[in-house]
């Protein structure tokens, strides 16, 4: 899963409860406003996408971290 991921689908936010991403950009909530404003709407699970993030910056640091 990527970290910004992009949703046609029409859920609600339960249903992106435990998800990897840090965000879901909701496709059916996301519009343009007035032509020249871009009103972005998009789904995340607070302590689980924050927590997968962690997790990729430590695998990052032990990749780096002289053997």
């Amino acid at each position: 899963l990527g970290i910004i991921e992009y949703c046609d689908l029409p859920l609600v936010s339960s249903d992106f409860r435990g998800h990897d991403s840090s965000s879901i950009v909701d496709a059916s909530l996301t519009m343009v406003m007035d032509g020249d404003m871009v009103k972005v709407i998009a789904w995340y699970d607070n302590e689980w996408g924050y927590s997968q993030r962690v997790v990729d910056l430590a695998e990052v640091v032990a990749q780096k971290w002289p053997a």
